[in-house]
Parts: structure tokens; C-alpha cells; sequence
């Protein structure tokens, strides 16, 4: 029998250690090259904000494929040369497989296992569908008191335990409140960072603008939901990101939080759609028909534009982000 957050953390290191998950689920840097392109502008106008630090550090947790760093860069270059000379290139990622798919990429980047081991200075860190990931631990109201669920043998177990660290949301009987204290300390220590030495953190992910009880745990495999707890490792697990817990903790630490904002209208503050229909046009029919129905994918409410969220975390003193005012 293992805390849930164990068996997740099990689960899918060995997920991306054997597997391509690009198999299993598309993120949107696959979908459509206008989202790594519009968030390297991003990072270029928060490091104008920042004073123009050189150099900065531009890191990426989570960078999958490479894809999103890859046209996030060749956006900087083009349209400012001076952030791209100033930029050191970090990732995080503990995958070797991936590592060596990024590696192909984005020549001169160094890697790290934490964003821990980012090195100190002026920071520009992106995460996109990177704290979904992380480990959670699901907490039950019975009575009085509250249980914790456990794996055992494929199924989930119980055993009482103390009330969750606060802030959490409300709950009733029987109602599940999820805690995932990797993303919790996270946002703490990033918080403390950006005071300390400046710059700001985006989140793109998925889960509600408020705290909300509920299980929101899920697997995918080859493509199609699949139980959570059967056969670990081969299958991505994933729960909803709690953006208001993650702001309230990075507040605390002294950092300023902006958002969440759903994606639909982040990307449309960012210019998306146009510059999607700007490579439209310079495509053959079929193309052009692609791309514009992945920026419906990215922006709709129905699709990705609503569930997904953009949260920033930064140093106080920066005003309003692009795509937060």
C-alpha cells in the first residue's frame, strides 16, 4: 500500500522514461506553432519590464518535444535580436529520452532535474502542462474527521488522517479535496525567488479559476481515458491545477500573482488569431484550413479556450503582463 501521491510520482516517471506521451495526448505547442511564437514575445515584453537584464535566465519546465522553445526563439530573434543575445537557455526535465529529443532543438540549452536547481538571477520561467503532472494527495470529509486515500492493489484504500493544509477549498461529507504539495511549494519558493531576484513565471494549465473540491484525477493511454490506478507507468496521469491555492502561496512569499485567465483570452490579448491568419495566408488550402482549426482548438471555450488557464507569478513591482491587463 502506497499514499496516492507516491503512486503517481511512480507512475509516471516511469511513463516518461518509457514512452512517448506525444502518443498518448497533444499539448498545444503540436498544435499550432502561433503558441510558442506568441509566448516567446511574451517572455521578450516581461524582460523589457524587468529593465532588460543581461543576461536573464529563459527556462522552461516540462519542454516535451522542444517544440514551444523552439518557435518561442525564433520569434525573439526576429522580433528582438537583444533579449535573444541576452537569454541563457535552461530546461527542466527529468527524461533522458526527452532530453535528448530537446537536445535536438535547442543546441546550447543546459539542462536541470528541479526548477530548484535553476542558477540565481533575473528569471523568465515557462511552464506549459507542466504542474498537472505533478503529484497529487485526495482527501475525504467522513464525519467529524478525514480520511486519505491509499493504493492497494490496483484499487483505492483509506486510512484517517489529519485535515489538509490550508488553502484548500471547502468540502462536504464525502466531497474530495485534492492537495498537491510539489505544486504548493513550488509556487512558495518561486515567489520568494522573483522578490529576491526578479522576473516572473507563466503557468498555462488546466483546472477552475477558484478552488473546488472534487476528483479530478485522470489517465490517458494510447490516446483514450483509462483507469487511474491500473497499470502503472503506461499511462499519463494528470489532476487539476488549483491556480487560486498556487497564487494565495506565491502572495504570501511576497510575489505579485496575475490571472488565472482562461487560454481563449490569453491567446487572443496575445495576438493569436492574428498571426494565425497571418500564416494562413501564405499557405496552400489544406494547410491554411489546418491552421486555423487549431487556433479554434486553442481558443474556444469548448475546446481548450475555457478549461485551460494562464496564471503569472512575478516580481511586485512589474506592471500588468501581457494578456493579464
Amino acid at each position: 500500500m502506497e499514499r496516492l501521491d507516491a503512486f503517481m510520482a511512480r507512475a509516471n516517471a516511469a511513463y516518461y522514461a518509457a514512452r512517448d506521451p506525444f502518443a498518448d495526448f497533444t499539448t498545444a505547442p503540436e498544435i499550432s506553432q502561433a503558441f510558442g511564437e506568441v509566448l516567446g514575445l511574451w517572455a521578450a515584453v516581461t524582460w523589457q519590464a524587468m529593465g532588460s537584464p543581461d543576461p536573464v535566465i529563459l527556462a522552461e519546465a516540462g519542454p516535451g518535444r522542444g517544440t514551444l522553445m523552439a518557435d518561442a526563439l525564433r520569434a525573439i530573434a526576429r522580433a528582438v535580436p537583444a533579449f535573444r543575445a541576452a537569454l541563457r537557455l535552461h530546461l527542466v526535465e527529468t527524461s533522458p529520452r526527452l532530453r535528448a529529443l530537446q537536445a535536438g532543438r535547442l543546441p546550447g540549452a543546459v539542462w536541470h532535474d528541479r526548477i530548484a536547481d535553476l542558477p540565481a538571477g533575473p528569471l523568465i520561467l515557462i511552464g506549459n502542462e507542466f504542474l498537472d503532472a505533478l503529484p497529487i494527495r485526495q482527501f475525504l470529509r467522513r464525519g467529524a474527521g478525514w480520511a486519505e486515500r491509499w493504493v492497494a492493489d490496483g484499487a483505492f484504500a483509506e486510512r484517517p488522517a489529519d485535515a489538509p493544509e490550508p488553502p484548500c477549498p471547502p468540502a462536504t461529507e464525502d466531497e474530495v479535496v485534492e492537495i498537491c504539495e510539489p505544486a504548493r511549494a513550488l509556487a512558495a519558493a518561486l515567489g520568494a525567488r522573483l522578490v529576491a531576484q526578479g522576473g516572473a513565471a507563466l503557468f498555462v494549465d488546466y483546472g477552475p479559476a477558484a478552488s473546488m473540491a472534487g476528483d479530478s484525477l485522470q489517465a490517458l493511454r494510447d490516446g483514450a481515458p483509462a483507469p487511474p490506478l491500473a497499470d502503472p507507468g503506461t499511462a499519463d496521469l494528470t489532476a487539476h491545477v488549483d491556480f487560486a491555492a498556487l497564487a494565495t502561496l506565491a502572495r504570501a512569499a511576497g510575489a505579485a500573482a496575475q490571472g488565472p485567465v482562461p487560454q481563449g483570452l490569453f491567446l487572443a490579448r496575445l495576438g493569436l488569431p492574428q498571426r494565425v491568419e497571418a500564416l494562413a495566408r501564405t499557405q496552400p488550402p489544406a494547410a491554411a484550413a489546418a491552421l486555423l482549426a487549431g487556433t479554434r482548438r486553442l481558443t474556444e471555450p469548448h475546446a481548450m479556450g475555457r478549461l485551460f488557464k494562464a496564471l503569472a507569478l512575478c516580481h511586485p513591482a512589474l506592471p500588468s503582463l501581457p494578456g493579464f491587463a
